[in-house]
């Protein structure tokens, strides 16, 4: 008797969550939708959803809800600490809205969720970008969120 591993399926369960967390804080900025709305309507209409012909994968629900609500909770801090790695002279409103979705979802990992690894939240996050974006902004992805968890994860762990 074999058995499959499930954590192939539980890490794509996350990585299907994630884009779709981005993809929610995106609405919220751009429409106003309110958190328990926005849960709702990925819960009933997205999440594992096939629309105009595009299958979504079945996405960890509790991680999403998580990573959503997580952001919309502390978006002034995370905004903060995203903002201190910017360049001088920048600002998180010079980035376009999906740039700053990733950027906080990813921030928000590392504050937030020392379960997962630093090099994971990077990781996925950067595959992220990569749904949205070409090589060049994944680098700024990924330099960002490196500067980003050596502050919080440093200061986390003393």
């Amino acid at each position: 008797m074999t058995t499959s591993n499930p954590r192939p399926r539980a890490r794509q369960a996350r990585a299907a969550a994630r884009l779709a967390a981005v993809q929610a804080l995106y609405q919220q900025e751009m429409e106003g939708t309110p958190l328990r709305s926005l849960l709702h309507e990925f819960h009933q209409h997205r999440l594992g959803a096939t629309i105009e012909g595009v299958e979504y994968a079945e996405a960890d629900i509790a991680f999403f809800d998580d990573v959503v609500g997580g952001v919309t909770a502390r978006r002034e801090e995370i905004d903060s600490t995203i903002t201190a790695k910017l360049s001088q002279g920048w600002s998180l409103d010079r980035l376009d809205k999906p740039m700053r979705q990733i950027l906080r979802a990813g921030t928000y990992e590392l504050i937030a969720r020392a379960d997962v690894p630093t090099a994971a939240v990077i990781s996925e996050y950067l595959d992220v970008a990569d749904a949205f974006y070409d090589r060049r902004e994944k680098g700024f992805v990924n330099g960002l969120l490196d500067a980003v968890a050596r502050t919080v994860r440093t200061e986390s762990a003393e």
